[in-house]
């Protein structure tokens, strides 16, 4: 599997790293041995909404050569979902089979279409700026809606890493995962559509 992490200037670095996190551990699992992610954006580097600036390893990739798309929200979704050039270079996942979101990560999948006729989330302070783009908001903390996956709030990036583990390997493997970083928490408000 190959994995397009996105990430942008005015994100919010712990939708990310909470997320990246968990998922490059499944490297560690015989069903998802091989796997391999870039971090991906519009420039070498960007600044989160505080300010850390990250290095991006690949700019601009086509991101129809991926696997899975993850995209972390922050306040800078508010204007990027207006942005020509970001959105048209996001749209080029349509065919990506997982696309995977955390927070306002949602409403940049929503401006490249991807949430048409979907049911969705995202950070329960903005459920009102989602609802244009998808068949209705889900008020809860992870959506499945066939292979799109949206996530709420940025402390739901790990629940939503540990269940994209589950349904790649199993829930043995979240467990292990859980342990190493001594996570005590069960999932919840996961609605399957």
């Amino acid at each position: 599997m190959k994995i397009a992490f996105v990430i942008f200037n005015g994100m919010t670095f712990l939708d990310f790293i909470g997320f990246y996190d968990v998922v490059y551990r499944l490297n560690m699992f015989e069903e998802t041995k091989g796997t391999t992610w870039d971090i991906c954006g519009l420039s070498e580097e960007i600044s989160d909404e505080l300010g850390l600036t990250v290095k991006v390893n690949r700019v601009k990739p086509d991101l129809s050569e991926y696997d899975l798309l993850f995209v972390p929200g922050g306040m800078g979704t508010r204007e990027l979902r207006y942005d020509d050039e970001f959105i048209t270079w996001l749209k080029q996942a349509d065919k990506v089979k997982y696309k995977v979101s955390v927070c306002t990560g949602s409403l940049l999948l929503g401006a490249a279409g991807f949430l048409e006729n979907k049911k969705a989330t995202t950070h329960p302070n903005v459920y009102e700026l989602l609802e244009p783009y998808c068949a209705e908001v889900i008020k809860t903390r992870i959506v499945k809606d066939g292979d799109l996956i949206t996530a709420g709030g940025v402390s739901t990036s790990i629940d939503l890493a540990l269940y994209v583990v589950n349904l790649f390997v199993n829930q043995e493997a979240v467990e292990i995962i859980k342990q190493q970083i001594d996570y005590p928490y069960e999932v919840q408000g996961i609605i399957e559509v």
